[in-house]
C-alpha cells in the first residue's frame, strides 16, 4: 500500500470500530495479523473444556484471559512467565486460563516452565473450533460480558500482549 491508501485504510478501520461499537480501550489494528477468526468488539464463544486440571475458577464478575497452548510449542513455552506474571499481578480482576487440546497426561508431566495459572483440556477441540485457532500461542481477553477488548498472537512484533496492555483493558482497582 502507498502512504495515503494506508492512511484510508488505518482511518477506515477507526469508523469501523466506532460504528461498531468497539469500546475504547479495546485493542484494534488495521495490520495486526490472526491467526483464529476474529471476534473482537463482540461476545465470545463459550468456554468449554474436557477437564480442568485443578480447581474451576470463578470468572463471573472477572475479565477472563484464555491462552489456547500446546507444551510442544516453543513460543507458548515463552509466553508462560508472561501469563503467570498476569495471575500474580491481576488475579483480583482476571482470570488466566490456558487451554490445551493435548492428552491431560502429556500436559499433566509438563513442568519447564511451571505453569501458575488455572489449566483446562479441550481434546476434542470444541472451542478451538468455535475461535477457529489455526496457530498457537492464541489469546483471547473477554471482559465480565464476554466481549472480546484483546485477541492475537501475545508474542507479535508491534502488538505484544503486556502488563502495560493488560492495565488499559482493566478497570481500575476499587479501594
Amino acid at each position: 500500500m502507498n502512504r495515503m491508501s494506508r492512511r484510508q485504510a488505518v482511518g477506515t478501520m477507526g469508523l469501523i470500530a466506532v460504528t461498531a461499537g468497539i469500546a475504547p480501550g479495546t485493542a484494534v489494528a488495521a495490520d495486526k495479523k490472526l491467526w483464529a477468526k476474529s471476534y473482537l468488539g463482540t461476545k465470545g464463544p463459550e468456554l468449554v473444556v474436557e477437564k480442568w486440571l485443578g480447581s474451576e475458577p470463578k470468572r463471573q464478575g472477572k475479565w477472563v484471559l484464555v491462552d489456547f497452548w500446546a507444551t510442544w510449542c516453543g513460543p507458548c513455552r515463552k509466553a508462560i512467565p508472561e501469563l503467570n506474571s498476569f495471575h500474580k499481578k491481576f488475579g483480583d480482576r482476571l482470570v488466566v486460563i490456558g487451554i490445551s487440546d493435548e492428552a491431560e497426561d502429556v500436559v499433566r508431566k509438563f513442568k519447564d516452565p511451571t505453569i501458575e495459572y488455572f489449566q483446562a483440556l479441550d481434546p476434542q477441540r470444541r472451542t478451538y473450533k468455535q475461535y477457529e485457532v489455526k496457530g498457537i500461542p492464541h489469546v483471547v481477553v473477554l471482559d465480565p460480558e464476554g466481549i472480546v477488548r484483546w485477541e492475537g498472537y501475545p508474542l507479535l512484533d508491534g502488538h505484544e500482549l503486556s502488563e502495560k496492555v493488560i492495565e488499559g483493558l482493566l478497570p481500575a482497582k476499587k479501594g
